[in-house]
């Protein structure tokens, strides 16, 4: 826990350094390697890498920034193998030898999921015609070939004892909707042979293919309503260990890795109850024990070796940390933090910590949402509240340290995360029920959630906002186009119209833009009823800054022209961008202002009643 010896405020700049993200952690031949997003430096994303006496470093070259646009996410962007960084940049493919200082053009086109087989690379290359499984061999020249190709979307090439696994969904679904695990008798440097359908399809999603140490497939399928665990003998498919919680995180990515195999033939996985990750130890026998750990959010990028699992791990008191975690004894196991955003002017700061809230809405149904009072603030708090719908639909709330949180709340604002209806950890049946709803039920739980903490007298009528970026901002725009709890609304890298949006979405999320649709539809100006900050970055591709800019005209040619914060340069995350502190400073502003104005017309009230 953090002693709580400073009461100042958290500033902007502290907030954005320590806004550090982790991501696509991997074992390597000599550690563990991840990639690390810095929004205070210029060189964008990185890769770094751990070894034990050496501690961390950067591997891949100075001022190149790693990343895949491949399914418009990304994912799986590097891998380490024989000392040799295979890595992706931009719409192209490199290798990095060992002690060698430039980068070696292997390929052109959008790749990702890289993965190390016997003696070649496997990868994902996705054009605009469909996408393709790859083989390049790792030494000599860089041929290569393709072994299986789709019109629609492929994932996950895992090389097992001869033959090969991967993953297949439609142009008509996202991988949490319908997705298939297939297998196919392959040698390295061969082809593809007698493929076979083991999982998936209209209404199941099979994800995550890995084979494990006893020779059998494993995969991760939500047949149960759950994503749970299952195991593949080569003649018959059984339950590996059934949990009331999701074993897999929603697939936005590619590479994800929420499961992997200790050498004494246990299973390691993360479960999602909620907002809450937990990680299991699963023995032969399928007996399911709980790993006692400081976190309480868990990335789907676990790497393990030996009996230590390297995890990205967080908790409202640590933001995301790369952590190695010793499983041999699990009670109490060992944890050494191998990376962590904080940095030596946070330490010693005061953070919120959150309550969960539950809130009953139409149905019975019950919304979760966590509660961040403000900070030094007594049992019995009353503060402007800042309502934040995440950026999903099919995300969750993270249980999590999020600084940028604690901007707010170290100057007198209540931050509330809302897991609205839609939201990936409460099973299928929930994660589908937004579908033709979008725009109406997520906005009715955020209002419920407002219209409570009023109620209970947390905060005032005309000091309670929402926010929401990408989707969410979507949802906050539609939460005050109509009468509601809301003063004013802040959106970042919003969608705007649902239809359009579905037309100009990159090809891999146009099927969920059709399924979301048919709720509430575009937003209209004429509808806004509260005060709007827009911020959107111009180099967005998933959510196009035209459309914003259109709605931010026609409010201005209404008389109620709203603040918008256009970001140079800047792509669909604003939050881990160069820009974040000015997006902070923004919405800070314009919550002020609305404050500043409803304190102004009271005054002016009390003085015309005396």
């Amino acid at each position: 826990m953090r002693v709580a010896d400073r009461t100042d405020e958290v500033s902007v700049d502290d907030a954005v350094r320590a806004s550090v993200s982790y991501d696509q952690l991997r074992a390597g031949d000599d550690g563990v390697y991840w990639l690390e997003t810095r929004p205070d430096a210029e060189q964008g994303t990185t890769v770094t890498g751990w070894r034990a006496g050496d501690g961390k470093r950067d591997v891949s070259p100075k001022n190149f920034d790693v990343g895949s646009g491949v399914h418009a996410y990304g994912g799986g962007s590097f891998v380490v193998a024989e000392g040799t960084l295979w890595c992706v940049g931009g719409d192209r493919l490199y290798r990095r030898r060992r002690d060698d200082d430039e980068l070696e053009l292997v390929g052109h086109g959008c790749f990702g999921d890289l993965t190390i087989g016997d003696g070649e690379l496997l990868t994902v290359r996705e054009s605009e015609q469909g996408d393709q499984l790859v083989a390049v061999p790792l030494t000599g020249a860089p041929r290569m070939r393709t072994l299986v190709s789709s019109p629609a979307f492929l994932g996950a090439p895992r090389p097992g004892p001869g033959r090969l696994a991967w993953t297949a969904w439609s142009e008509h679904d996202m991988p949490w909707d319908a997705c298939e695990v297939w297998t196919a008798a392959y040698s390295p440097h061969g082809e593809v042979e007698n493929p076979v359908k083991l999982a998936g399809g209209p209404g199941e999603s099979a994800v995550e293919p890995r084979w494990g140490p006893d020779g059998a497939l494993y995969f991760v399928s939500d047949r149960s309503g759950w994503w749970n665990l299952y195991r593949w003998d080569g003649l018959t498919v059984e339950a590996v260990a059934p949990i009331a919680g999701e074993c897999a995180a929603e697939p936005w990515e590619l590479g994800y890795a929420s499961y992997g195999f200790l050498d004494d033939g246990r299973i390691v996985a993360v479960v999602q109850e909620g907002p809450r990750h937990r990680l299991v130890v699963i023995e032969p026998d399928g007996t399911v024990r709980p790993v006692d750990l400081p976190y309480t959010s868990i990335k789907p990028y676990l790497a393990l070796r030996g009996t230590t699992v390297a995890l990205i791990g967080s908790s409202p008191t640590a933001a995301p940390q790369v952590a190695l975690v010793d499983v041999a004894d699990i009670d109490p196991p060992q944890v050494e933090v191998l990376a962590s955003p904080e940095h030596a002017a946070l330490d010693g700061v005061r953070v919120s910590t959150p309550t969960e809230l539950r809130v009953r809405v139409a149905g019975g149904r019950e919304v979760i949402a966590l509660v961040y009072a403000p900070t030094n603030s007594t049992a019995d708090w009353l503060a402007p509240v800042i309502v934040r719908a995440h950026p999903g639909p099919t995300a969750s709330c993270l249980l999590r340290l999020d600084w940028q949180a604690q901007f707010f709340t170290s100057r007198g604002f209540a931050v509330v995360d809302v897991d609205y209806l839609g939201s990936t950890g409460y099973g299928r049946t929930f994660r589908e029920s937004l579908y033709g709803r979008w725009g109406l039920d997520d906005v009715d739980d955020c209002a419920a959630v407002a219209v409570h903490l009023l109620s209970a007298g947390r905060a005032l009528p005309g000091q309670v906002f929402i926010r929401g970026a990408s989707a969410g901002g979507y949802t906050a725009l539609q939460a005050v186009a109509q009468d509601g709890p809301f003063a004013a609304a802040t959106a970042v890298s919003a969608i705007v119209d649902p239809d359009r949006w579905a037309r100009t979405v990159p090809r891999f999320q146009r099927a969920h833009a059709m399924r979301l649709r048919g709720g509430a539809g575009a937003v209209r100006a004429a509808e806004i009823q509260r005060p709007v900050l827009l911020i959107h970055g111009t180099a967005d591709e998933v959510a196009e800054a035209d459309d914003v800019q259109k709605l931010a005209e026609e409010l201005t040619s209404l008389g109620i022209a709203p603040k918008v914060l256009l970001l140079p340069d800047v792509g669909h995350y604003v939050a881990s961008s160069r820009r974040a502190g000015a997006a902070l400073e923004a919405e800070l502003a314009h919550y002020r202002s609305v404050l500043a104005e409803a304190a102004n017309d009271q005054q002016g009230l009390h003085s015309g009643q005396r």
